[in-house]
């Protein structure tokens, strides 16, 4: 810890430095402005340094910063059209790489590069000068044999080169398996990469593959280090008594969980009891994580690189290993186990007006599922028998759910109701059904009181001023809210607060568009308005849910984030204990397992757990679309109802009312017209129909493709009877005011105009299926070479330069050609000549 603090000064020391120098330094004399305990930190601090792009050297050996030689450093983006783009550290100068460029590197690697030229749409183009880090060096993909070359596509649409396989390299691949490779030579223009497979997945439509896949694609750990398994090893089964000591003891509260159906790692438990006052008292015990997982341990370094749980279809990638997520960290029913409390009092109004933090060892009641409670609160008399002790305390926590409901709409919580699907599995793993999700009171019963946790600790923490991870969620940016006014002046409705709206003018907004048939349109519109919400120890509040303090406590088994609020509230705990009885705190952990971090800490925590948190969503999305994909082949040519879900540019997503699946309808399949996209009011429009198709829209499509490589379905257009759906064309006539001839209709007589029965000369022949004829005098030949010679081109010449050339061609041979000599007059025969001489004399 020591070294990592010396190193840290080291570098803002080189840093400052060399942003005070006007020309580039040596090494030497950066060495020189070490001090003694520096000095062996220097090299090491230089080529991190070098290798984060923070500084770079010149030809001659010098070192300056890269922004001095016009360099910036940044993350490559791939595209899947070849493509990418360099996402800068400086802000606002972020480039276009063309296809060109980014064949010398994939998808995520970490560079220096040189701004160039602007592109013909205004893009800043950007030259790769070389890689700092490399994004991975572990690819998943589909191996094939062609002739001697083996090579393997990567899976990864946004890395669009191949990699080249050795001979001895294969592992035994057969051709189109799904196999892992290690890049052993990186990408050098003309060269491609080169790498060796290291694991053979399997077939490509196997059961699971596709998370397979996706875990590899995304960079998701996924495989415990044999550090933390030998950690694993150690643990009991059960808590042991030693571990309980010291602690509250709840064990005869009647804490019960509350959690879905599949759920498998229980992390909360709740019980609320009225208070004779008014109001309630509320106790929300959670999992003790931060008791087994200690900062720095091989557990906790795991638990930071994975930084959350991922959840799949039917499988789940756990922050923490089964024996800790299932076992010692899960609140099951009927065993001890150690946990932090939250014990809030609520006013009969629904505000937070009181909460303690303390450790506790806790024995769950009973496991409830959400369906369970929602059935008893509605009167299942089976169900209420059943849990007869249980039932008078959910009963109360629903009259708790209601207060804490009205105050959340007092302070303008926007609360958004969106659509959710479940894929039911059969024995072989393949969807059988694909079920819509829907969210009861005993959901927004159990959110409402984490909540409430949630709130109490960010406070807790906010008051005795130590660094933490808040959840933070920024309002609107101004281009964002402008679109999204404009979107709703289109239909009629306000919203308030000018340029800068509360969270309660959305939140009336939603109030008011609740019974409007194009709810889903507008929901999806507001929710595209909104910021990501991300983690930071910079508290600016939560827009969404309209607190100014907010931070995750409620989930230490799944979430990083929460794992370190229990330290820091560990700490706190202590410490305020601590200086209550009148000692001193000396150290910054306690033997429990709090720890006090520094703000420069918890930033670099906040960006690590930012990105696992998108990551993990880009993972799921990726098997949520390969599992529909691979569901909707079957239904190929199938007709369906469907709602248009978004529009683009070059098209719209139509969902599927019976499945919830998206597919696109391309711009280029709708007939009758041409049509154009309003970006302001996402709707595209017919140039000549005025027909529109905009987000909730009804349509009945069919499903035309499935592709499985891009993860991708086509559908489109069509009525009812499943026939390609045409619109009314636009009427067309020719010059004289009557409809052209090709687009009569059979039957139709001219309008207007003189029909003339004077047959003109014909271009093509249909018996020679649109050829030329071939001339049937030398006077026809004339009269074609005139009229085809005439103007330049004929019609049915190929109006290129190759044609025209030739033509000059001709021309000038023709002026130049010599002039056939007259015939000589031919002699009168013998009988012609005496015959002449006779009557001669």
């Amino acid at each position: 810890m020591q070294n990592q603090a010396v190193s840290a000064t080291l570098k803002s020391t080189l840093l400052a430095a060399l942003s005070e120098e006007m020309a580039p330094v040596s090494k030497d004399w950066l060495k020189a402005l070490c001090n003694e305990q520096q000095q062996s930190q220097f090299s090491t601090s230089l080529a991190e340094l070098l290798d984060e792009g923070a500084i770079v050297t010149t030809r001659i050996g010098a070192y300056t910063l890269p922004e001095r030689l016009g360099l910036v450093t940044g993350t490559i983006i791939g595209h899947r059209d070849g493509f990418g783009f360099l996402k800068t550290t400086q802000e606002g100068t972020d480039l276009f790489l063309p296809a060109k460029e980014m064949r010398k590197v994939f998808h995520n690697d970490f560079v220096l590069a040189a701004p160039s030229s602007m592109d013909k749409r205004g893009r800043r183009e950007g030259q790769v000068i070389r890689v700092l880090k490399p994004g991975k060096l572990e690819l998943v993909g589909r191996f094939f044999v062609e002739g001697n070359h083996r090579y393997v596509v990567p899976d990864d649409s946004r890395i669009n080169q191949d990699i080249l396989i050795g001979k001895n390299d294969t592992a035994g691949a057969r051709q189109g398996q799904v196999v892992v490779i290690e890049v052993i030579s990186r990408p050098a223009v003309p060269k491609l990469a080169v790498g060796k497979v290291t694991d053979i997945l399997g077939e490509k439509m196997a059961p699971g593959m596709e998370v397979q896949v996706a875990l590899r694609n995304h960079d998701i750990p996924h495989e415990w280090p044999n550090a933390v398994t030998k950690a694993v090893s150690k643990l009991e089964e059960e808590v042991d008594e030693a571990s309980k000591q010291n602690r509250v003891d709840l064990r005869d509260l009647p804490l019960v969980t509350i959690d879905g159906e599949d759920a498998r790692d229980f992390d909360d438990a709740v019980f609320c009891e009225a208070k004779k006052s008014g109001g309630w008292r509320l106790w929300v015990a959670i999992a003790d994580v931060s008791y087994y997982v200690r900062p720095d341990a091989a557990l906790d370094k795991e638990a930071l690189n994975r930084g959350n749980s991922v959840y799949f279809p039917d499988q789940v990638i756990p922050m923490l290993p089964e024996q800790l997520s299932n076992g010692l960290c899960s609140l099951n029913p009927k065993v001890d186990r150690l946990c932090m409390v939250a014990e809030m009092t609520i006013s009969a109004a629904g505000r937070l007006s009181g909460y303690k933090f303390y450790e506790a060892v806790m024995h769950s009641h009973a496991r409830f599922t959400y369906n369970k409670v929602a059935a008893i609160l509605d009167g299942d008399e089976a169900l209420a028998q059943r849990y007869s002790e249980q039932v008078p305390h959910l009963q109360e926590l629903h009259r708790l759910y209601s207060a804490l409901k009205v105050s959340r709409a007092q302070r303008g919580g926007i609360e958004l109701e969106t659509q959710e699907t479940r894929f039911i599995f059969n024995a072989q793993r393949k969807i059988e059904q694909i079920v819509p999700l829907t969210r009861n009171d005993a959901h927004k019963m159990i959110e409402e009181c984490m909540i409430q946790a949630n709130v109490a600790a960010a406070k807790f923490v906010e008051k005795h001023q130590q660094a933490i991870l808040y959840r933070v969620h920024d309002r609107p940016g101004k281009e964002r809210l402008t679109n999204f006014r404009g979107f709703l002046n289109e239909l009629g409705l306000p919203l308030g607060g000018g340029e800068e709206p509360q969270p309660s003018d959305y939140f009336k907004l939603v109030e008011a568009i609740q019974e409007r048939p194009d709810l889903e349109l507008i929901q999806t519109m507001l929710l595209r308005s909104m910021m990501q919400a991300v983690y930071q120890p910079d508290n600016i509040g939560h827009f969404g849910l309209a607190l100014k303090s907010y931070a995750h406590f409620t989930s230490p088994i799944r979430r990083y984030p929460d794992l370190l609020l229990h330290r820091v509230i560990k700490f706190l705990v202590n410490k305020l204990e601590a200086e209550a009885a009148g000692k001193t705190v000396k150290n910054k952990w306690t033997v429990t397992g709090g720890f006090s971090y520094q703000d420069d800490e918890m930033d670099k925590f906040g960006e690590v757990c930012s990105m696992t948190e998108r990551r993990a969503d880009d993972a799921t999305r990726e098997v949520s679309d390969s599992l529909k994909c691979e569901y909707m082949q079957d239904h190929v040519g199938t007709v369906l109802p469907a709602t248009i879900a978004a529009v683009t540019g070059f098209g719209f997503f139509a969902r599927l009312d019976e499945f919830h699946i998206d597919g696109l309808v391309h711009i280029n399949s709708l007939r009758g017209d041409y049509y154009h996209y309003d970006a302001a009011r996402q709707v595209l429009v017919g140039e000549k129909t005025g027909k529109r198709f905009r987000i909730g829209d009804a349509v009945t499509v069919k499903v035309a493709s499935v592709n499985m490589a891009d993860r991708k379905m086509e559908f489109v257009i069509v009525n009812k009877d499943g026939q390609a759906d045409e619109f009314d064309r636009p009427e067309r006539r020719g010059k004289d005011g009557a409809r052209g001839k090709r687009f009569a209709k059979p039957g139709e007589e001219r309008e207007a105009g003189k029909r003339s029965d004077k047959k003109k000369p014909r271009h093509r022949d249909s018996k020679n299926k649109g050829k030329r004829r071939k001339p049937s005098s030398a006077s026809d030949s004339t009269k074609q070479a005139e009229s085809e010679n005439k103007g330049g081109f004929s019609p049915w010449q190929q109006r290129d330069p190759a044609a025209k050339k030739a033509k000059s061609n001709n021309e000038a041979s023709a002026k130049t050609r010599k002039k056939p000599k007259k015939k000589r007059k031919q002699r009168p025969g013998k009988q012609e000549r005496n015959a002449a001489k006779q009557q001669k004399n």
